[in-house]
C-alpha cells in the first residue's frame, strides 16, 4: 500500500533547510547533511533535497525558474487558454449571426 503524504508547514520547511545549510560543514558532502536533518524531521532525504535545492534556485545560488516566475507562467497559461476558449466562441457566435444574417436578405 502507498503511504499517505504527509504535509510540512512553511515554518518546518524553512528550519530544515536553514539546518542543512548550518550543518553542511559538519559533513562530507550536502547529501550527507541531507540525510542527517532529514530522519531528524521526519521526512525523507529526497523530499529535503528538493525543499534544499527549490531554495537554492529561488535565491538565485542555482539556475532554473523560480517558484514565483513558475506561478506567475501557471496564471498566464490558464489566462491564454481562457483567452482561446472565448475567441471561439466569439467566433462562432459571429459566424452564426453572419450566416442567419445572410439567410434573412435572401428570404426577403
Amino acid at each position: 500500500m502507498k503511504k499517505k503524504s504527509v504535509k510540512f508547514s512553511p515554518e518546518v520547511r524553512e528550519r530544515a533547510v536553514r539546518l542543512v545549510f548550518e550543518c553542511r560543514s559538519e559533513h562530507p558532502s550536502q547529501w550527507a547533511a541531507v540525510e542527517s536533518i532529514a530522519a531528524k524531521i521526519g521526512c525523507s532525504a529526497q523530499t529535503l533535497h528538493g525543499w534544499v535545492r527549490r531554495h537554492e534556485t529561488d535565491s538565485g545560488q542555482r539556475d532554473g525558474v523560480t517558484t514565483a516566475e513558475q506561478q506567475r507562467i501557471k496564471a498566464l497559461e490558464r489566462e491564454v487558454k481562457e483567452l482561446r476558449k472565448a475567441n471561439e466562441i466569439l467566433r462562432l457566435a459571429s459566424a452564426f449571426f453572419a450566416q442567419a444574417e445572410l439567410d434573412r436578405r435572401f428570404k426577403s
